[in-house]
């Protein structure tokens, strides 16, 4: 289960951020797959098939034969449609800001960082919608998380052209609020999950798939965007003869199956003749896709088999992890305002997680509401 985990979820920051990389602008293109991705993997659970005979048909043969047509349909639902319709809007508006952010000039450091005041917005909005209570020692722990983030976001350094600093801060202001905005999106997603468990009892997979589902419809709105994604993903996968970067090999046999198949891709995809096909990009989207859905599995059984203690652990530990490679691999900017305040956001973090295990310890298994917390910070982004 560690290894979906750190394995899946560290993959995944590294192909989110190469993604991001050939295009700052990529977020709503790579939303939809997303969205898309876990639809149809999560369908053949909610299917069930059943047998029709029709009616004889004739047919060429003294006897008519009536042929049996499989026709699927959902499986009852366990929570009625209404309840997930605002779910769906909450989950499609949040993740949208939180991937169009790095196309406002929002570095992935400070990302990861940002969405680590989650447990900030989970404590206000339990406070004032769930009459939750908390100790000052969780208090005290949520306010160096918060403090971490704020230091942490106004971490990043100035331009030395007083034109361009302007302008560039005024893009970094307003990924940021996107950031912020999701964030509380991302708490009201958890009051309204919480109250939909607590009412028809734990059914979190029919959730995932119902959310993902209702939020295909959505993109409507946004088909000229995804369709210009899709065309830098096109434009990153042409190499032309000038390009001396990227070379095949002429020994190559175009005869082979891979090879074939390569060619058909490229067809499909439009790409130019005289340009030779990098499936670099697509394989990339791919392996995003495949990696999330190996992080959320491996939250989800982790969340099933130790406490949310050890998994809010886990997952903290996971989060630095992906700030650190992501400076190291990418050459992220790295400044000690930032490190600090990173350094206060997992150690609150930490903090928070060891008050709260004292303060439930006659407890023998995590409560439900905490479950629902810990999955739906990890599974919204693993970022």
């Amino acid at each position: 289960v560690l290894s979906l985990v750190f394995g899946g979820c560290c993959s995944n920051v590294y192909t989110y951020e190469y993604l991001l990389k050939l295009d700052p602008h990529l977020g709503t293109t790579l939303t939809f797959a997303q969205m898309l991705f876990v639809t149809l993997h999560s369908l053949p659970s909610f299917l069930m098939w059943h047998r029709f005979r029709l009616s004889p048909i004739p047919i060429p043969i003294p006897i008519p034969i009536p042929i049996p047509i499989p026709t699927p349909s959902l499986k009852p639902r366990q929570v009625p449609l209404s309840q997930w319709a605002l779910q769906v809007l909450v989950l499609t508006v949040g993740s949208l800001l939180n991937n169009w952010a790095f196309g406002f000039s929002v570095p992935l450091t400070v990302q990861i960082v940002f969405r680590s005041a989650g447990l900030a917005v989970s404590m206000l909005f339990g406070r004032l919608f769930l009459a939750k209570r908390y100790t000052y020692s969780q208090i005290a722990s949520v306010l160096l998380v918060t403090l971490g983030v704020i230091l942490a976001t106004t971490s990043r350094p100035s331009k030395s052209s007083t034109t361009s600093a302007h302008t560039d801060l005024s893009q970094y202001s307003i990924g940021v609020l996107m950031l912020f905005v999701s964030l509380l999106l991302t708490g009201v997603l958890g009051i309204l999950q919480e109250r939909t468990y607590t009412r028809y009892g734990p059914c979190w997979k029919e959730g995932v798939f119902y959310t993902h589902a209702l939020s295909l419809p959505i993109f409507i709105l946004f088909v000229p965007s995804v369709q210009r994604g899709f065309n830098s993903l096109n434009v990153a996968s042409a190499i032309f003869p000038s390009d001396t970067s990227f070379t095949l090999p002429d020994n190559l046999d175009w005869d082979h199956p891979l090879l074939r198949l390569l060619v058909v891709v490229k067809d499909i995809l439009g790409i130019p003749e005289d340009a030779q096909f990098n499936p670099r990009p697509y394989i990339t989207l791919l392996v995003n896709l495949v990696t999330q859905l190996i992080c959320v599995s491996g939250v989800n059984q982790m969340t099933s088999r130790i406490s949310s203690v050890s998994t809010n652990i886990v997952l903290t530990t996971r989060k630095a992890i992906s700030l650190l490679f992501s400076v190291w691999w990418f050459g992220n900017g790295w400044n000690a305002q930032l490190g600090s305040g990173a350094g206060m956001v997992f150690l609150g973090s930490m903090l928070y997680t060891i008050v709260t295990s004292r303060s439930s310890a006659p407890l023998k298994t995590p409560s439900p509401s905490s479950l629902t917390d810990t999955r739906r910070r990890e599974t919204q982004s693993p970022r």
